[in-house]
């Protein structure tokens, strides 16, 4: 699905994490509807920036510096915002792609350039002076790159790719919503986003409809 800058977007609204992975949480801040993506959660780059951090990808103190950079820095916060942007729409494609069971050859091959782009920073980080556990994979001086938020998340996509729960992988059955998510429920056949908001929305959609046709019947 085509991303345009200019679609459709409501900052004011809540970021939700349902996706079970940060990477198809990234993809639920957008609703991709028939005609595109609308009610863009992500308006600008301080908003990319709360969100990662109430996504556990930014620390609280790095997401101050990135905001305090972008700030200074209004072109380049500009580029980096566009750049989440295309991500989350490659994203969007490649999950979508797999959830519905569809080859996703141009979609991967998209993704495999964010993840190069994600690896280079990439680094073996030692771990701080009496701290456990040890060394562990990380990104160097995330702060000093204002792209370095969505890093964490093509990482996350691509662990995602290669687990079992990418066989678990499904689109909300929800109309016009298309936000993603692991289905982790014991039986497998969890069909909504959110039984709060999607379900419920169905749940009267059915009982509307049963109610016209007894009515049309009698």
């Amino acid at each position: 699905m085509a991303l345009d800058h200019d679609h459709p977007s409501n900052p004011d609204l809540p970021f939700e994490y349902l996706g079970g992975n940060p990477a198809l949480d990234l993809v639920n801040t957008a609703d991709w509807t028939s005609r595109g993506p609308e009610q863009d959660r992500l308006g600008d780059y301080d908003r990319l920036t709360h969100w990662a951090e109430g996504a556990g990808l930014v620390a609280a103190k790095s997401g101050v510096a990135l905001r305090a950079r972008a700030k200074a820095h209004p072109r380049d916060a500009e580029s980096a915002h566009r750049s989440a942007l295309r991500a989350r729409a490659v994203l969007e494609r490649l999950f979508g792609a797999i959830a519905r069971g569809e080859a996703p050859h141009d979609a991967l091959d998209d993704f495999n350039a964010l993840l190069a782009r994600a690896l280079r920073p990439m680094r073996v980080i030692p771990p701080k002076r009496g701290r456990r556990p040890g060394m562990q994979l990380g990104w160097q001086e995330p702060g000093e790159s204002l792209d370095s938020v969505i890093w964490p998340v093509v990482w996350s996509a691509a662990e995602l790719l290669v687990s079992d729960d990418a066989e678990r992988i499904r689109i909300c059955g929800g109309a016009n919503c298309g936000w993603m998510y692991v289905d982790r429920s014991r039986n497998g056949l969890r069909r909504w986003c959110s039984m709060g908001t999607c379900g419920t929305r169905e749940k009267s959609r059915r009982r509307y409809q049963r109610t016209r046709n007894s009515q049309a019947a009698n």
